[in-house]
């Protein structure tokens, strides 16, 4: 499914519910994790809201991202950074909200707009792709 922006959602038939919030230019770099910001990279972080509205706990490691370059291009490479980090990991009881965090670097040239693919895999492992279009601000 395409054509989400970022804030709006996607509801699975199990209840499961993903919004894409934000992207947004990272900037708590951590010296003592040796964590530095490269000059040709924007190094950012997209936030994801998560609510399990189902009846059972959902499993946020069927879970992943792919980010790409909305305006010329250009794949982002996944990263963790280490203040603040929430990655999408555990489980979501039913009834339950969460906030967590994909960390990404793509290179400057490609620009700021990027389309965020959230991938969940099935049972029987097939993915279904929802993508979110946004800026990423900062």
């Amino acid at each position: 499914m395409t054509g989400l922006k970022f804030g709006e959602s996607y509801s699975w038939p199990d209840g499961l519910k993903v919004t894409v919030v934000e992207a947004k230019v990272f900037t708590d770099w951590d010296a003592e994790a040796y964590e530095t910001p490269d000059p040709s990279l924007t190094e950012f972080r997209v936030r994801l809201k998560l609510e399990n509205t189902g009846k059972q706990p959902a499993d946020l490691g069927d879970l992943s991202t792919i980010v790409e370059g909305a305006t010329n291009g250009g794949r982002a490479a996944g990263s963790e950074f280490e203040r603040g980090s929430e990655p999408l990991e555990g489980q979501l009881a039913p009834g339950v909200s969460a906030v967590k965090t994909d960390d990404n670097s793509l290179e400057s040239r490609y620009g700021k707009k990027v389309v965020v693919r959230v991938q969940r895999a099935s049972e029987d492992g097939v993915f279904e792709f929802i993508e979110f279009a946004g800026a990423i601000a900062g």
